[in-house]
């Protein structure tokens, strides 16, 4: 398959899907190849992607807050905050998710389980609703 071809298929730019197969193929998990025939192909077996893994190597940084940095921290909150541990708990359960899950996990037709559980999941969490620039509207409880 091209670059053209799945950027078309899924509804992506082609240009932005260009820049994550690089990224992927320095990654050493698609082969590209160029010319008449050419295409994507993966390297590697589905089931041994780590979704966890491919994040770590896309992304550069995962300093949620400046103190993550001990050598650019300038907070003066650092000493006695506690919210750097939450955060940093936070992040630890993000990967242990994402490492929880491969490639062929996440790839192909969902099953009826799957949809069973994102649509139980979405009547659970509303989402927050935004209501301008930067301000969240917090959603009101019903009245009974």
């Amino acid at each position: 398959m091209t670059i053209g071809e799945l950027a078309e298929r899924h509804g992506v730019s082609k240009n932005h899907l260009m820049k994550i197969v690089n990224d992927l193929a320095r990654q050493g998990v698609l082969e590209t190849t160029r010319g008449r025939g050419g295409g994507l192909r993966l390297l590697k077996d589905p089931a041994t992607i780590r979704i966890g893994d491919v994040v770590r190597a896309s992304e550069t940084d995962f300093r949620l807050v400046e103190c993550f940095d001990a050598g650019t921290n300038l907070c003066t909150l650092s000493p006695t905050c506690r919210l750097k541990q939450l955060f940093d708990t936070a992040l630890q359960a993000y990967f242990e998710a994402l490492d929880g899950a491969t490639l062929a996990d996440i790839a192909g037709p969902a099953s009826s389980a799957d949809k069973a559980h994102a649509m139980s999941a979405q009547r659970r969490s509303p989402g927050v609703p935004m209501t301008g620039p930067g301000r969240v509207r917090r959603p009101q409880k019903a009245v009974e």
